[in-house]
């Protein structure tokens, strides 16, 4: 008898391949799978001898059931969820998952992109520096199942899950604006990444939406191996312009932090001298006072769907019609950003 496997089972039956992999693993119930679903799918599995045997199926089918995931900082914690949402959707789906850190740069990047392929992944997620064109343009070349998460290049045609930085952040100044804020001011490092940039877009387009004119002065671009140093000037010179700003989007979650620190430092009262607004959030975001309004990444959306677009790429499957996404961003509104 021939060997079958959860997608022939999915496929079959006509469900999804993971809720095959719920039930064969005695989770239908947590995932409210229906009883009806649940017993066909197990007497299916029964009645063809299915084994969850994941070395010998994957010796079988010259597979190792591993997956790689190459991320830019396994510290940061934007990037340590991604990771965790990764290893439990992909173990869900039958899958190892071996992890690498580039710390930003690209050679580790390259050297870990050929690690992984040494090793005898069958796909690999990145998130990358987007300074690699020529691995990734070669991981395309030899047909080699791999996705983009957060970076992409725009240039390359690839697989790609990112998330709508322009808009997101053209959102949260709309709130600003809303509340009556003009001066505002923009706090990033270098837009070298494309999502940075796309950051920097939003915050212009919310200003020309409302006949806002933008001033350089208002917006600081920091060093990102230097920006701790080199907050304080930045905050420094908005709060003591000709015409001090009333509110400060800040770019990621870890200039925020640092913003923080600074402007408690320098006894600014936040929001009643100075609203601030964050890209992404740590998870004291709701605890300190005031609590700060975020631009929430959608973390679950990103890590599921990069393991499902990745794995329907190694079987062949062509059951995500879908491979290039971008997800939106949510706005998480608290007191940081004071009320009009």
């Amino acid at each position: 008898m021939n060997k079958i496997y959860l997608k022939d089972i999915a496929k079959s039956l006509q469900v999804s391949k993971t809720a095959v992999s719920l039930v064969l693993n005695n989770k239908g119930d947590e995932h409210k799978i229906s009883q009806e679903t649940q017993k066909r799918i197990i007497d299916f599995a029964n009645k063809h001898n299915y084994k969850a045997n994941h070395l010998a199926r994957g010796l079988s089918r010259g597979k190792s059931e591993t997956i790689g995931l190459i991320i830019p900082n396994i510290a940061d914690i934007f990037y340590a969820k991604i990771a965790s949402i990764v290893e439990k959707k992909a173990k869900l789906l039958g899958y190892n998952v071996v992890f690498s850190s580039s710390n930003e740069s690209p050679e580790n990047e390259s050297e870990q992109i050929r690690s992984m392929l040494n090793r005898q992944v069958d796909g690999l997620i990145i998130a990358s520096t987007q300074k690699n064109q020529e691995e990734i343009n070669h991981l395309l070349e030899i047909n080699f199942p791999f996705i983009l998460i957060d970076r992409y290049y725009p240039n390359i045609d690839t697989n790609f899950v990112i998330v709508d930085n322009h808009d997101g952040v053209k959102s949260v100044t709309q709130h600003l604006i809303n509340l009556g804020k003009e001066r505002i001011g923009f706090i990033s490092i270098k837009p070298e990444l494309d999502a940075i940039k796309q950051r920097l877009y939003g915050y212009h387009d919310a200003l020309k939406a409302n006949d806002i004119p933008l001033s350089k002065n208002y917006i600081k671009e920091l060093n990102i191996e230097h920006y701790q140093q080199e907050i304080k000037g930045a905050i420094i010179d908005l709060i003591t312009a000709s015409k001090p700003v009333d509110a400060i989007v800040f770019s990621t979650h870890y200039l925020t932090a640092s913003g923080l620190r600074e402007l408690k430092v320098l006894k600014i009262k936040v929001p009643d001298e100075v609203a601030i607004v964050s890209f992404d959030e740590l998870g004291a975001f709701d605890l300190v006072d005031p609590a700060i309004t975020s631009i929430i990444q959608p973390v679950h959306e990103i890590g599921n769907d990069a393991v499902d677009i990745l794995i329907d790429d190694i079987e062949k499957i062509g059951s995500v019609k879908e491979k290039k996404k971008i997800v939106k961003t949510g706005l998480m509104i608290r007191k940081s950003c004071g009320t009009k």
